[in-house]
């Protein structure tokens, strides 16, 4: 009994190996199977991957306004803070704060009563004094009074007149005027409040026209001549460009950081651009550039180099199209777009939307229905 239940058990072990390997091989051809179908249903002829939908866009050549572009500062063509010459209490107040001025306005009177009181009697002091040198004139012509005499009497009338001019300049220096026609600012003063030397009263500053100071490289000195028109924007005023000129270039490079200065002078009819206001400035220069553009999405930025992928018609039998990869030199940008200097031709049909997920001689299949279009001057709604 023994002897016959060997060959039982070995024959139930051969049987489970033999159907293992069976369904295990079932297995394996169903998913090669599988993926076979796969491959069939989108290329079954080329035997590779189905070929992905890319958008493209269409090489175009455009002409782009040539300019450098910079940012700058405004300041008003004239501007000063008013300080006190001399110390005094504030005894009126002239002008709103804001409000215009005119040249010679008097805009703060410190306390005169003291040396109005001296004027009137350095007056006096001179009417005496011209009355003794007018005698003394006539003695001396009559032979009556010695020079030394009169030579006193001029002496005393001249000191006189000097302390007159003295006193009304101290007058004078405690009456503060607009030195010319403009906008007054914030006064930093009050009635009665004692003012030492050198105390801030207020700034005044004309800003009819104003300067537009900016800084280009030293590479720009060749391209840059005063004349050139500027076009000035800021966020202050979103989507308005006031147009000047360059009216000064300063004839020294700065050594450290290898620039010169720029000075462009605009007409501030409408009060916009203020002292201090930080500006972008574009130089327009006199001849336009003629350039090769593709949309920002279809360039591939890398370390090595930057590319773009070219759409082609398949070498096959087959037909189709697929993708070669090309390096591109990019200049600058405007917008949406980017100006090619080298790598494309006009008429090159180029992956504009998809291009990450594609490899050289990639199929591909084009579908620009949901393409966005690219502008040169893109406002998106959330800007």
């Amino acid at each position: 009994m023994g002897l016959t239940a060997i060959p039982q058990l070995m024959q139930k072990k051969i049987l489970f190996a033999v159907s293992l390997f069976v369904l295990i091989g079932s297995i394996v051809a169903f998913v090669v199977l599988t993926k076979l179908a796969q491959f069939g249903s989108g290329d079954a002829s080329a035997g590779g991957p189905p070929p992905e939908t890319v958008s493209t866009f269409v090489v175009e050549r455009q002409v782009w306004e040539r300019g450098i572009d910079a940012v700058g500062t405004v300041e008003p063509i004239q501007g000063v803070l008013l300080e006190n010459e001399v110390a005094g209490v504030v005894d009126s107040i002239n002008f709103a704060n804001g409000a215009s001025v005119k040249a010679g306005d008097v805009l703060v009177q410190l306390d005169i009563q003291v040396e109005q009181a001296q004027l009137r009697a350095a007056r006096a002091d001179l009417s005496l004094a011209e009355a003794e040198f007018e005698r003394s004139q006539r003695l001396r012509e009559g032979g009556n009074l010695p020079q030394s005499q009169l030579d006193r009497a001029v002496a005393d009338l001249e000191r006189a007149k000097a302390e007159v001019e003295n006193i009304e300049a101290i007058i004078d220096r405690k009456t503060i005027r607009a030195p010319f026609d403009g906008r007054a600012g914030i006064r930093r003063i009050n009635l009665g409040q004692f003012l030492s030397t050198g105390a801030p009263i207020v700034s005044v500053q004309a800003f009819d026209r104003v300067y537009i100071n900016f800084n280009l490289p030293q590479s720009s000195l060749g391209t840059i001549t005063e004349g050139l028109t500027i076009d000035v924007s800021s966020d202050g005023f979103p989507g308005e460009i006031i147009t000047g000129k360059v009216t000064a270039i300063n004839p020294l490079v700065d050594p450290v950081t290898r620039s010169v200065e720029i000075q462009g002078t605009i007409e501030n009819t409408a009060d916009k651009l203020r002292s201090g206001l930080f500006v972008r400035v574009r130089i327009r220069m006199p001849e336009d550039d003629n350039v090769l553009v593709v949309p920002s999405t279809a360039i591939l930025y890398a370390p090595y180099g930057n590319s773009v992928y070219k759409v082609v018609d398949a070498e096959d039998a087959d037909g189709g199209q697929v993708v070669n990869q090309s390096f591109v030199r990019i200049g600058r940008r405007l917008g949406d777009f980017v100006a090619i200097e080298s790598g494309l031709e006009e008429g090159d049909v180029v992956v504009s939307a998809g291009a990450f997920k594609l490899r050289n001689k990639a199929p591909v299949r084009i579908n620009n229905d949901l393409a966005p279009q690219p502008e040169k001057a893109p406002t998106p709604p959330n800007s």
